[in-house]
């Protein structure tokens, strides 16, 4: 079995140097780099990294705690995290806190126990224990998805990573109102999560663009799941005055949706129309096709693991949050024709970089 010592030799460089390029401990110049690649390659080594995360104290694994792993958008955070996770040579632990706020706290001790180096977080809506542990032992952090405040007297510095959500959301609300709908509904997520709060934000910011009220008895909660969004959409149209169209404020909140509409022998978009946040790689297969905000989930995973390995690099630097653009797909459940479909495209997600949030 090829050794360290033998990589050096093949390469024609110092035990230490090959050390640099396994653990990323010092800068290589990239030729150097790269020789000492072809020489792992070319020889088949293979680190031991229990040995090394006991000369190092890192064992270059990363922590991903993110509830609702079968829902498809959280599945291509999964694997923009992973592909990023294995590209920068670390091996991932993945769990699920299925958005309670206790078994959040205990999987993440868990996975801390593990000797992860660092985790990446989509936290609950109560996250106050899991900021109390994260805080008492230091674990470097990245939130995603979902944003949460430190309190002010906190040393503890972590970096959040999510999508824009207000301005798309009233989006969505602006064009419905702009196809002739006075009395647009929303199913919106789980309380206390920042998805739902700049949600509802957004939808109503959306209305009062068009000059609409706002009327609390046109936003039912579906509770980020399909279920719960299935009797929201029902208490919706079951109102004395029923909503025309609808906004659900995620994917499986729009099959919710949908089951409801389908055991009313309801059709879209002739019976009421549908938009819906997040698109998802079969939106287009229904008929008819599904207006949505597409959010670069994939992007959002990768730029995750970016951050955490700068925080790992510089375990003292303030905080910073990341929002990456989403884009409106426009197709047809709005009530518009075929022809008039478009795509948008997100932008860099550089110009979005952000400091410390107040």
């Amino acid at each position: 079995m090829a050794t360290m010592v033998d990589v050096a030799q093949r390469a024609g460089v110092s035990i230490a140097t090959v050390s640099h390029v396994l653990n990323d401990t010092r800068p290589v110049l990239p030729q150097t780099r790269q020789a000492v690649l072809d020489a792992i390659d070319e020889l088949g080594y293979t680190p031991n990294t229990l040995a090394r995360s006991l000369v190092t104290s890192r064992t270059r694994s990363i922590g991903l705690a993110v509830s609702a792993i079968s829902n498809p958008y959280f599945t291509e955070i999964l694997q923009g995290v992973e592909a990023s996770v294995l590209k920068h040579g670390y091996s991932l632990l993945i769990a699920d806190p299925h958005d309670d706020p206790q078994h959040e706290r205990k999987i993440v001790q868990l996975l801390h126990e593990r000797r992860v180096d660092g985790m990446i977080i989509a936290p609950s809506a109560a996250p106050a224990e899991l900021l109390g542990y994260l805080g008492q032992h230091n674990v470097p952090t990245v939130f995603l998805d979902r944003l949460v405040d430190s309190p002010a007297e906190s040393p503890f510095h972590f970096d959040q990573v999510c999508t824009e959500n207000t301005e798309p959301m009233a989006r969505l609300v602006t064009h419905l109102a702009e196809l002739g709908h006075r009395r647009i509904a929303l199913v919106a997520g789980l309380p206390g999560l920042s998805t739902t709060t700049e949600r509802i934000t957004g939808y109503r910011h959306g209305l009062a663009h068009a000059g609409l009220p706002y009327d609390e008895r046109l936003v039912a909660h579906g509770n980020s799941q399909a279920e719960a969004a299935e009797e929201a959409t029902h208490a919706l149209l079951s109102l004395a005055a029923p909503p025309t169209a609808l906004v659900t404020a995620n994917n499986a909140m729009t099959i919710g949706a949908l089951r409801a509409l389908r055991e009313r022998d309801l059709s879209v978009p002739d019976d009421l129309a549908l938009c819906c946040f997040d698109d998802f790689s079969w939106a287009d297969l229904f008929t008819p096709r599904l207006t949505a905000i597409a959010q670069p989930s994939k992007a959002i995973g990768a730029q995750a693991v970016q951050l955490l390995l700068e925080r790992l690099a510089s375990p003292d630097r303030p905080g910073r949050t990341v929002r990456l653009p989403s884009a409106f797909v426009h197709r047809t459940s709005c009530g518009c024709p075929e022809s008039s479909k478009s795509t948008e495209s997100p932008e860099s997600p550089e110009s979005h970089r952000k400091g410390p949030e107040s």
